[in-house]
């Protein structure tokens, strides 16, 4: 567990899946992500595979809280996905963080990158991490800036283009 200022950001619990698929339903979310809306099914199993992560990495994601109301407000962590990209991201840790809606606008994604990425050149040092984004999503682009991740390459990810950034711990 990690506390910041407001947040507590904490491994999933399965407590957590009701305000996890309520995110993961939000058009708002799911704007530079996919032109589909997912499924239960798919936002379960995107939700299992978080455990994965810790289980077999020793890297996942972390749900967000704010501290004071205890409100769930979004996930932030890293990930191995084996996605089919080129350039390959496999054996990376991929970062990547989500707001609910409602928690937009607040600095917490900030806040909690801080955090997270701290924590992982505490526990992974020399490890690169590395994120896919949008090239529309200036708020994300913005957050991968602040953690001092830079363009490497630009590809396309289920038909959709992505800026490819990195960082060496």
């Amino acid at each position: 567990m990690i506390t910041t200022e407001r947040l507590v950001l904490r491994r999933p619990e399965l407590r957590d899946f009701e305000a996890y698929a309520t995110m993961w339903s939000h058009p708002e979310v799911l704007r530079h992500i996919s032109t589909e809306p997912f499924s239960e099914e798919m936002i379960w199993g995107r939700f299992l595979r978080q455990a994965g992560g810790w289980l077999y990495m020793g890297f996942g994601y972390f749900v967000m809280e704010e501290k004071e109301s205890g409100q769930f407000v979004g996930q932030i962590g890293f990930q191995d996905l084996h996605r089919d990209l080129t350039p390959s991201l496999i054996g990376t840790m991929e970062a990547g963080w989500t707001l609910h809606p409602t928690a937009h606008g607040k600095g917490y994604a900030s806040e909690a990158a801080a955090a997270v990425f701290q924590w992982a050149e505490e526990n992974f040092s020399g490890q690169r991490i590395t994120c896919i984004i949008a090239p529309e999503n200036i708020p994300s682009l913005k957050i991968a800036a602040k953690m001092q991740m830079r363009e490497f390459a630009r590809s396309t990810y289920h038909g959709k283009p992505v800026i490819m950034m990195e960082r060496h711990l």
